[in-house]
């Protein structure tokens, strides 16, 4: 069970951490009346680059329970194919949690803080008068160490499976290694409940959501981050037989098979809905695959996209190919050349969809 009373983790530093991400504060708003599930989908396609050249395409290359603990059975990580991963709760979550990862995890941060124009969160809630926030799925711990910074009179709490924390944080920040699909036994409800890209992560949906819904005070609010798997383009400039479409469809079908599904992003708003939350609202953005936007901010959001995924290939398909799909190393590396070649091609207009979804607990229940 996840147990919020005693840390497990390595947080409880008195100093704040380094290296920041330059933003903005949120903006607080209002919550309205009860509403059916709003999409706010944007109806506008993106705009391509027609004068960049082919080696333009990117700016540069260079671009838990409570009894858990940093014992053996934590520390003990996975090492497979390379790459580094978690040990407790051992393949609850198919991704490294190496350095390498580590750094990658915190370039998305940056990534989500551009996207959403420095904003940590988009649910209308007055974050100076949040007392309890919930990072579930925290990684690094990134978001709820800006978060701590920026809100001193709240207690952050940040879950996740790897002890990846650092060791200095705000002292109203707290990690615990735990595992979210537990039963929940947080002492405090919770303002606000964060996740961010724990697709993938999580086998019982309504599950999270429920116990979620349980763990929040009246009128607080719940928001998740996800890309969906499946990527787009609006103008055709992605044949369904490319190598980078079948990709994300082999994604998907191997955490099927898992049993960690990862197309949850599109139904999340219904499933807040039947969990019980109001106020649900749903907004969409997209991640170019490179640089061929003409828009400069979506321009830049590519070459980090590329920065992001396209040179981490292996490192998100390794384990998901060779556990769920029974694919060779080999096998596996071909396929990527093919797959990274047409990722970074600006003549595809390709963009990875990011659902944001916030949810509101009624006032009275």
């Amino acid at each position: 069970m996840v147990d919020a009373t005693t840390p497990p983790g390595p947080a409880g530093g008195t100093s704040t951490s380094p290296g920041k991400a330059d933003r903005a504060s949120a903006s607080p708003g209002k919550s309205g009346p009860a509403s059916p599930v709003s999409t706010g989908l944007p109806e506008e396609a993106l705009v391509a680059d027609e004068n960049i050249a082919e080696d333009e395409s990117l700016e540069s290359d260079d671009l838990a329970s409570s009894s858990a603990s940093l014992a053996s059975s934590v520390l003990k990580y996975r090492h497979e194919n390379g790459r580094r991963y978690h040990a407790f709760k051992d393949g609850a979550y198919a991704f490294p949690n190496d350095d390498a990862e580590a750094e990658r995890m915190d370039f998305q941060h940056v990534m989500h803080t551009l996207t959403h124009d420095g904003k940590l969160f988009l649910a209308p809630i007055d974050q100076g008068e949040a007392s309890h926030v919930l990072d579930a799925g925290t990684g690094t711990g990134i978001w709820a160490i800006d978060f701590a910074d920026d809100n001193p009179q709240a207690k952050v709490i940040g879950v996740d499976l790897s002890p990846i924390q650092p060791v200095f944080v705000p002292p109203n920040a707290e990690f615990y290694i735990a595992d979210l699909e537990e039963s929940w036994t947080f002492s405090n409800p919770f303002d606000l409940i964060h996740t961010r890209l724990l697709t993938g992560s999580i086998a019982d949906w309504p599950k999270f959501y429920k116990q979620s819904f349980d763990h929040l005070a009246p009128g607080g609010f719940i928001e998740l981050s996800d890309p969906a798997m499946t990527i787009r383009s609006d103008d055709d400039t992605l044949p369904k037989d490319s190598a980078l479409y079948e990709w994300t469809k082999l994604m998907t079908d191997a955490a099927v098979k898992l049993g960690r599904p990862p197309s949850t992003a599109e139904t999340t708003a219904s499933q807040l809905a039947e969990a019980g939350f109001i106020n649900i609202e749903q907004r969409h953005f997209k991640w170019p695959t490179n640089s061929w936007p003409k828009d400069p901010k979506m321009k830049q959001l590519g070459a980090m996209t590329f920065e992001d995924i396209g040179k981490n290939l292996y490192g998100l398909s390794v384990a998901l190919f060779t556990r769920g799909l029974g694919w060779t190393i080999e096998e596996l590396q071909v396929f990527l050349v093919q797959v990274r070649r047409e990722m970074r091609d600006p003549k595809i207009h390709a963009y990875i969809p990011v659902y944001v979804v916030y949810g509101q607990k009624p006032a009275e229940t």
